[in-house]
């Protein structure tokens, strides 16, 4: 890689990046790029313990921790658990970090998946990168505008289906075996997140869900140990045609899906 890469991840909550796309992530930090590290949501509702501002306050700091592991720079998040829609204040805010930030890569959640605060994610993180360059677009707070390509990718779901079960299958997969124990020490920031995880969705050891997903996604889709899944957003609107900076970063680590 010639010139240095921005590259900037987008999650719901708290965890998202690092259950899904934290291994692509430290493989480009690897390879020199600049990263940054944002969810949207606060968290607030991720407890069956502490109070609304209590778990947003204790989940602030677990995610800070592990965009540190990850050497990412940390951006706040915009919205409490539950307020992730696609609405003008949202997308407004969403936009200014990515005219701050002028990512070349976008890194963000799956436009299907198992629950709408994943899915608007998605869309206020395409959204807002699209909405760079429009001139007279006024983003929250204002930022200039920035013709500047960018590449926007979708990992895979959590459940590797959308919300009726239909499977979603990538694009490519990445390589992330050299970087497991990284994506462990980020994801286990999370302590907060195990007994809920375990209590409301069936995760028991959410480290090891999250090592099981990566093996399954390299056996059904990589000749890979363990592996993130990634499609491609339309070029459309974003840069050219054959601008794949994510592929060329990582050429030695990615395999066509099904290879």
């Amino acid at each position: 890689m010639t010139d240095r890469l921005t590259v900037f991840a987008v999650g719901a909550h708290p965890d998202d990046i690092e259950f899904l796309m934290s291994g692509t992530l430290l493989l480009l930090k690897q390879a020199g790029a600049d990263t940054h590290y944002m969810n949207i949501a606060n968290g607030c509702y991720g407890s069956a313990v502490h109070p609304k501002e209590e778990a947003a306050r204790i989940r602030t700091g677990e995610a800070q921790a592990a965009a540190r592991l990850a050497g990412a720079t940390y951006h706040h998040p915009v919205a409490d658990d539950l307020g992730v829609l696609y609405t003008p204040g949202l997308l407004a805010a969403v936009s200014a970090r990515v005219r701050e930030i002028q990512p070349d890569i976008v890194l963000t959640l799956s436009r299907y998946d198992y629950m709408e605060d994943h899915e608007y994610a998605s869309r206020l993180a395409s959204s807002a990168a699209f909405n760079r360059c429009l001139g007279f677009y006024v983003t929250d707070p204002p930022r200039p505008p920035t013709n500047k390509p960018v590449a926007v990718y979708h990992c895979l779901p959590h459940t590797l289906m959308d919300m009726q079960r239909t499977p979603v299958a990538p694009e490519f997969v990445v390589d992330v075996a050299s970087v497991m124990d990284t994506r462990r020490a980020m994801l286990a920031c999370h302590a907060s997140q195990k007994d809920w995880l375990d209590a409301t969705q069936g995760m028991d050891s959410y480290v090891e869900t999250m090592v099981g997903c990566a093996r399954e996604v390299a056996r059904r889709w990589g000749p890979f140990e363990y592996a993130e899944g990634w499609r491609r957003h339309n070029h459309m609107g974003y840069c050219a045609e054959g601008f794949a900076p994510l592929q060329e970063a990582l050429k030695p680590f990615i395999a066509d899906a099904g290879s």
